[in-house]
């Protein structure tokens, strides 16, 4: 796969020492070409949450390459980490994580105040973000004021706000009924496109998955990776 984003040889994590040890991810060989949107699926307790936590740069391989950007991943300090996952990786939880003492315009703006841009600016690229989800008559709410297909959808527009180039989504839809999973996950291909990001969406719903460019099963023991469309 040419021009991939996501590089993973031989990528092995586990929890746990001794006879206790679990071994989640074993020699994971995987490549995301940029633009690709890939769906990640499999039953609980595979390493559906623990590849997207290595692919975020919230956790380690214990073994193994893994590159993002080019980069691997390995010889970055904790400040670069830090400074990607804050500008270059967009996150999208199964739950919102909204901050429920700020508004909605102020929850999306976080990932840029606290890199440092200034609160009037931060705000306004916020708002149009919140824009682009369907959600500028919501914009001053704060969090329990929003149904659960618009937290979610909250959560959508801070992931993006600071235009990353990967967008790592766990379950997006897992909380939310048919109707709004639907909704959302079309909001998800839209941006995708026009923002030419590279996702790779956790999900337990075949439907959704198959909507996407290829999925990666994880098993447990072996990992198979199709496409979903022709």
């Amino acid at each position: 796969m040419s021009d991939a984003l996501v590089i993973a040889r031989g990528v092995r994590k586990g929890y746990g020492s001794g006879e206790r040890r679990v071994e989640v991810l074993r020699n994971l060989d995987l490549e995301v070409a940029r633009g690709e949107m890939l769906a990640v699926a499999g039953p609980s307790g595979v390493g559906k949450s623990t590849l997207l936590h290595l692919l975020g740069l919230l956790d380690r391989p214990d073994g193994g390459e893994l590159l993002l950007f080019g980069s691997d991943v390995a010889a970055l300090s904790v400040e670069e980490r830090a400074r990607w996952r804050n500008r270059r990786i967009g996150f999208v939880f199964q739950f919102h994580a909204l901050l429920p003492e700020f508004t909605l315009e102020e929850n999306v703006a976080m990932p840029l105040l606290i890199a440092g841009q200034p609160r009037r600016s931060a705000l306004a690229a916020a708002a149009e973000q919140i824009a682009a989800v369907g959600l500028e008559h919501r914009r001053t709410h704060f969090p329990d004021e929003l149904s659960g297909g618009e937290q979610q959808r909250g959560s959508v527009a801070r992931a993006l706000v600071a235009a990353p180039e990967l967008l790592l989504a766990d379950e997006p839809t897992g909380n939310l009924d048919a109707a709004n999973a639907e909704a959302l996950f079309e909001t998800f291909e839209e941006l995708h496109l026009s923002r030419g990001l590279t996702s790779v969406i956790v999900t337990h719903n075949e439907a959704l998955a198959g909507r996407c460019g290829r999925t990666l099963r994880l098993t447990g023991a072996d990992v198979e990776v199709g496409c979903s469309r022709t």
